[in-house]
């Protein structure tokens, strides 16, 4: 079993799973198009549970199971999950073997929080085909704890005989609560002075102080960025220098943002002098004057062209090395540090949520743990007992 690319004639693409004869298992891809086109999911979100349900699927025909008996054995599968190690490098590849790990002392290969999000996709893709018909009902029982109008009062259930509705999952592991992994301030001034180029200078000041995501970078336009005083011009009626963040499915290069709802990001005056410098250097390429992405190849062909994603990872790590870090922050690592320094210098919750783009505010609140320093100025902030008793030395 392996996740798959899908590309559609209209252009539109999404992942499947396909099993050993390269044939599209039927169950998983019915799934994932409703994923993808019946709900406007991402095609990063339908790559993520092809992952997870190929993992799924190649356990129980490992196992000899079919795929609603391995359901009935879903604690089964987290043990494997913990403890079979992928044959190739590279965590959960799509066509990763999975060789168990046994013996005194071996740890686990994958983590609370990546056998919860495998759990979710399965989970997801049973309640599916239970609704499709491609299931049988009784296994949404086994997967969640189910309540009816029978703990209701007689008088409660009314028009609603029968009715019954999930309470919550019967397997989760316990995921440690932490701090969020993000990149120190001293390592982000070491890997922008180690960039080549005023062009990875704004990628990576676009991270760490807009708080894009790599694809969100990637994806800019140039009529995206106002950099004026003024917008209105432009017919744009935010103030001062700021982007635009705008999902767009069309980008040759796969660039597209996460957030369906278009935001404004402000802009610092950092920022916006390594735009300025940024141009100067594109100018000096006349195949980049045709593309209107802000951030294109302008030292390695095809000159101009879009640049594509795995390139800002390429970038930041050799940056890192150069200045000599032993462990280079990832893209994601740089826009925590982002949120991160918005909520420790004193930002609103909601303000950080509507400049990362986040649908929910659960997903920002990962960064509401303060740093120390700020731990010891609230406690030195209390009044002593004696200011509070109005007592004066």
């Amino acid at each position: 079993m392996r996740a798959f690319p899908v590309r559609l004639p209209s252009g539109a693409r999404y992942w499947t799973v396909l099993d050993e004869d390269l044939a599209v298992v039927a169950v998983a891809d019915s799934f994932l198009r409703q994923v993808r086109f019946g709900r406007d999911g991402a095609e990063s979100t339908t790559k993520a549970y092809a992952g997870s349900i190929a993992l799924f699927l190649r356990w129980c025909a490992r196992s000899g199971r079919e795929w609603q008996s391995g359901i009935e054995q879903l604690g089964l599968f987290m043990t494997w999950l913990a403890h079979a190690g992928p044959s190739v490098s590279g965590a959960d590849a799509p066509a990763a073997g999975g060789t168990v790990l046994a013996g005194p002392g071996t740890g686990p290969v994958r983590g609370a929080r990546r056998i919860n999000g495998v759990l979710t996709a399965v989970r997801a893709m049973v309640v599916h085909a239970v609704a499709a018909g491609q299931a049988s009902g009784h296994l949404v029982s086994v997967l969640y704890e189910l309540a009816d109008d029978r703990d209701l009062p007689e008088a409660a259930r009314g028009e609603n005989a029968g009715m019954s509705w999930r309470m919550r999952a019967r397997h989760r592991l316990h995921e440690p609560e932490r701090p969020v992994d993000r990149a120190a301030d001293a390592d982000i001034v070491a890997v922008l002075g180690a960039c080549c180029s005023a062009r990875d200078r704004l990628i990576v000041l676009l991270m760490a102080r807009a708080g894009l995501r790599r694809a969100e970078v990637l994806g800019l336009r140039r009529s995206d960025v106002h950099l004026l005083a003024g917008s209105r011009v432009l017919g744009c009626e935010v103030a001062r220098a700021h982007l635009h963040v705008v999902r767009r499915e069309d980008n040759p290069n796969g660039a597209v943002a996460k957030s369906r709802r278009q935001r404004a990001v402000p802009l610092d005056f950092v920022t916006v002098q390594a735009f300025d410098t940024c141009e100067f250097e594109r100018m000096r390429v006349p195949q980049a004057a045709r593309s209107d992405f802000v951030l294109v190849n302008l030292f390695r062909a095809p000159l101009g062209a879009p640049m594509r994603l795995d390139a800002v990872n390429d970038l930041v790590t050799a940056a890192a090395r150069r200045a000599g870090l032993q462990t280079p922050p990832t893209p994601h690592q740089l826009r925590h540090a982002f949120a991160s320094n918005v909520l420790d210098a004193g930002g609103a919750i909601d303000e950080a949520q509507e400049l990362l783009g986040h649908a929910s505010i659960s997903s920002t609140q990962v960064y509401t743990h303060p740093d120390p320093a700020r731990l010891r100025a609230a406690v030195d902030a209390v009044p002593s007992p004696r200011e509070l008793a109005g007592v004066t030395r």
